[in-house]
């Protein structure tokens, strides 16, 4: 199957920093090709999550902008490991953040 050309030059575009995650994001969808879907990483019914909202530094060296946000992030422990999602802007409606 051949790579569309947009996409192609929408990647030489890009600088290093982005192509470093492009490379960790694909290098994931290969080392889980066949493992759990993103559905199934959401923490456990039972987990408690606490929600944070962050302000995030994006490690470009030109930006004068930083840091970004504010963004939510959740958080949870699972198997004695501290594992956090980001959520986004706005928390989804109904959660609940007391």
């Amino acid at each position: 199957m051949p790579i569309d050309r947009s996409l192609i030059r929408s990647i030489r575009r890009m600088d290093e920093y982005d192509l470093r995650r492009l490379m960790i994001f694909i290098r994931g969808l290969l080392l889980h090709r066949d493992g759990p879907d993103f559905k199934e990483e959401r923490p456990e019914e039972h987990a408690k999550v606490t929600y944070r909202l962050e302000q995030v530094r994006c490690g470009k060296d030109g930006c004068t902008r930083c840091p970004h946000g504010p963004y939510w992030y959740a958080y949870w422990r699972e198997g004695g490991r501290l594992r956090s999602r980001y959520i986004g802007k706005q928390l989804p409606e109904g959660t609940d953040v007391t």
